[in-house]
């Protein structure tokens, strides 16, 4: 049971709750199902969880706020789930640092594709390209506060930052001087084969990029590498 991968499910809705956990045990899974937010952070903080599958309409803080302050301690994988299909809840969720998006109604068995996808995937990742825990993360003057999740100039001002930059920033943080491909970023962002990114991953760079001052010509800080990625050539110092 050690090795079993384990899904933690919240849902305040019982027959959903015990659907899941039913179907996900029958196939290799160990699983704990949860009703709320309060319960989440319970089953969390008492063991390791490998993937969460998340309901957007929670009673108490609701799926996006949850998945927000999840993501700010950590980068377990996130499925949310919603009676709302609308591009922009999905669009939202995943700007919240959702990996994946399912609509209920919604078949088990996709459930259960998409988070075998979504761990597979996560997992052929090199093994130095894991993400470093850490307060904060100071690099070419600015500072990126990980529990505030605010990044500040050299200047001392707060830039805002959507949670898709964030996310990608701190990839280029946490592994600094390495070149990332295109796939390789598609992957540390959403972990998964198939995401509204996929076909953008150029314009999220020039966007962080543009937080960061940096110039379209003649990048200092995340460089273009011809034929191969990025990299963040600049000197990062954590502060665990």
């Amino acid at each position: 049971m050690a090795n079993t991968d384990h899904v933690l499910v919240v849902d305040d809705d019982a027959e959903i709750r015990n659907l899941l956990r039913e179907y996900l045990q029958k196939n290799g899974y160990r699983v704990t199902a949860v009703a709320d937010g309060k319960g989440m952070w319970t089953a969390f903080d008492a063991g390791r969880a490998d993937i969460v599958v998340l309901d957007l309409m929670l009673p108490g803080e609701d799926g996006l706020t949850l998945c927000r302050n999840l993501r700010a301690r950590s980068e377990v994988p996130v499925i949310m789930l919603t009676a709302r299909g609308e591009e922009t809840d999905r669009i939202v969720g995943l700007e919240m640092g959702a990996d994946d998006y399912l609509a209920k109604p919604f078949n088990p068995r996709e459930l259960l594709a998409r988070i075998k996808s979504i761990l597979r995937r996560s997992r052929t990742l090199p093994d130095n390209l894991q993400p470093e825990e850490a307060s904060s993360i100071r690099f070419a003057g600015w500072t990126l506060d990980l529990e505030a999740r605010n990044l500040l100039s050299p200047e001392g001002v707060v830039v805002a930052l959507s949670g898709t930059e964030y996310k990608l920033l701190r990839i280029f943080l946490n592994h600094p001087n390495r070149v990332l491909n295109r796939d390789q970023l598609i992957d540390l962002m959403l972990s998964r084969e198939a995401s509204p990114f996929d076909r953008s991953i150029d314009v999220q760079v020039s966007r962080l990029r543009h937080r960061l001052d940096e110039g379209a010509k003649e990048p200092a800080i995340i460089k273009t590498v011809r034929g191969e990625g990025y990299v963040l050539s600049v000197a990062v110092e954590v502060e665990k």
